[in-house]
């Protein structure tokens, strides 16, 4: 069959949306680590020998990978891609980040897509919101949506405004988190939690923070490395606009701690 689609990275995101999409053989995958490559056979995915390989001829290529590794997979595979192919970043990385991997990808004679993942790939699966951004965006959009994509919206035709949507939202969102990490700690070790949380359910009305503080310390201790390496991403946002990212750091610090602090338990 035609190749439709390649992937770069095939963990939580790259298998989820080819599980849910159904593509098969339509996608071609490739993945350093073999027992991810495994996957994608499982799932009816083409599993690539190499990075050359998955994108050879594939018009439109998706880089799921981990935030450090971003700007890498686009600079050692910009020269891999088809002419004119859309390569869609997907990752959570800073402006900057983004730009200096649109510089690879479209030196190398394809066409870079900022994309930016607003929610986690499970459960939304293929109705992931999808923020998209670069001067071939509209493009993408209409090749995101053939893919099986259901909530995909442009933002601009600058690449880093989608990224930047993104990574200022993080702050927030898994800033929460990193808060609730903190504050839980003390209210255990003060032994005040159930009195510290029922004061937070008088204030807010809407989720009972015991089911909250539960949420956000299991996504840490689950996700934590993965998104400290994208809070330092934010960080770095934040710095370009003159921001001192000092809660932004320390949200890194906690993040990174959580999945350490499991380990030891167990």
């Amino acid at each position: 069959m035609t190749c439709k689609l390649a992937l770069i990275g095939f963990g939580e995101a790259g298998s989820t949306f080819a599980r849910a999409a159904g593509w098969g053989e339509r996608a071609r995958g490739w993945d350093i680590l073999p027992a991810r490559r495994a996957i994608m056979a499982e799932l009816g995915v083409v599993a690539a020998e190499s990075a050359a390989e998955a994108l050879a001829d594939a018009p439109l290529v998706l880089s799921l990978v981990t935030a450090d590794a971003a700007l890498p997979a686009a600079q050692d595979y910009a020269a891999l891609l088809a002419k004119d192919a859309l390569f869609c970043d997907c990752n959570s990385v800073a402006p900057d980040t983004k730009r200096a991997a649109a510089k690879a990808v479209e030196a190398a004679g394809g066409r870079y897509v900022d994309v930016a993942v607003l929610a986690p790939v499970n459960p939304a699966r293929m109705a992931v919101p999808l923020l998209l951004a670069g001067k071939a965006a509209s493009e993408a959009e209409a090749a995101l949506r053939d893919a099986g994509f259901t909530n995909v919206r442009v933002v601009g035709d600058e690449v880093g405004r989608a990224s930047a949507i993104k990574m200022i939202r993080s702050v927030m969102v898994k800033g929460l988190e990193a808060l609730t990490d903190e504050m839980m700690a003390a209210a255990t070790a003060a032994g005040v939690a159930d009195e510290v949380l029922a004061s937070l359910d008088a204030s807010e009305k809407t989720v009972p923070w015991a089911q909250r503080a539960a949420y956000n310390l299991e996504r840490m201790t689950t996700h934590g490395l993965r998104r400290a390496a994208e809070m330092e991403e934010s960080a770095k946002t934040l710095v370009a606009l003159g921001v001192p990212p000092v809660m932004t750091r320390g949200t890194v610090y906690r993040q990174r701690q959580a999945p350490l602090r499991k380990d030891k338990q167990a």
